[in-house]
């Protein structure tokens, strides 16, 4: 029965492990004027929780809008669900977002496979039968083996996750940069911030392949990274560490970036000058 109810906004609790992110976008600002002009069209879907209160299953980003615009019931309907059948319907009411970062779909996944496999369902990703099989458990659009590729991006640290979600590494990068260990990843993570730069593809999978024969090193990660890519433009490298002792700490880092330019173009300007 979908009976609405009009819950106390304070009574409705975030899913556990909801790994999707409710952050003020575009998009969130216009669910927050379409609420304020039209009201919750959507009601929530919540289950009860242990304590009394209630857990949400679909229907974060509207509680954020309510909760912004000073609403303190939100109407929902309340649905009996264990805490699998909650989680497969929190993932299969999200992931028809058109907008969903890739470290949201990953974990969300993860999230729905172990569900299923708490049910006892299979939940096997292999390509063939049972891979269909459970691709369609599992997603309608995806099969299973982007499926797995997308779960490998839950192995990467959160700082190269962010850069997965940012665009600043390409997705299939990334999954071959997910079989490198933590250590492996941070040292990584460091070249990548030094030399200001980000594995292609052939870099990628160079690094898995030397992560698998244990020999990836820090000096290792620099020499891979260090190789000219294909089009890419040769480019001097200063360490921000050198740099900020001739600028007050104040600055930041496009600060000292333009200071040095009007320097430069300070210099080059004399010369010519000088030239005449």
């Amino acid at each position: 029965m979908n009976e609405i109810k009009h819950i106390a906004i304070r009574d409705l609790a975030a899913a556990p492990d909801n790994p999707f992110k409710v952050t003020m976008d575009a998009e969130m600002e216009q669910l927050i004027e379409s609420i304020s002009e039209n009201g919750v069209i959507t009601p929530i879907i919540a289950r009860e929780a242990e304590n009394g209160k209630y857990e949400i299953i679909s229907g974060h980003r509207r509680k954020f809008a309510c909760e912004y615009l000073g609403l303190k019931t939100v109407p929902a309907i309340v649905r009996d669900l264990d805490r699998n059948e909650a989680v497969i319907a929190l993932v299969d009411s999200n992931l028809q977002r058109e907008r969903l970062l890739p470290s949201e779909k990953a974990f969300a996944y993860k999230l729905k496979l172990g569900a299923l496999a708490a049910q006892g369902k299979r939940t096997d990703l292999t390509c063939g039968q049972v891979g269909h099989k459970s691709r369609d458990t599992l997603s309608e659009t995806e099969s299973g083996r982007q499926i797995q590729r997308y779960i490998r991006l839950t192995y990467l640290i959160p700082e190269l996750q962010q850069k997965v979600d940012e665009g600043r590494i390409a997705f299939t990068p990334a999954v071959e940069l997910s079989y490198l260990t933590p250590q492996e990843q941070q040292m990584l993570l460091s070249e990548m911030e030094y030399a200001d730069c980000t594995p292609s593809l052939s870099q990628a999978i160079r690094l898995h392949k030397l992560s698998q024969d244990g020999r990836l090193s820090s000096d290792v990660i620099y020499a891979v990274m260090s190789e000219q890519k294909p089009n890419q433009k040769e480019q001097i490298r200063f360490r921000s560490e050198d740099l900020r002792k001739y600028f007050p700490k104040s600055y930041t880092e496009k600060d000292i970036r333009d200071d040095i330019l009007k320097l430069l173009e300070t210099r080059q300007k004399k010369r010519q000058r000088e030239a005449r």
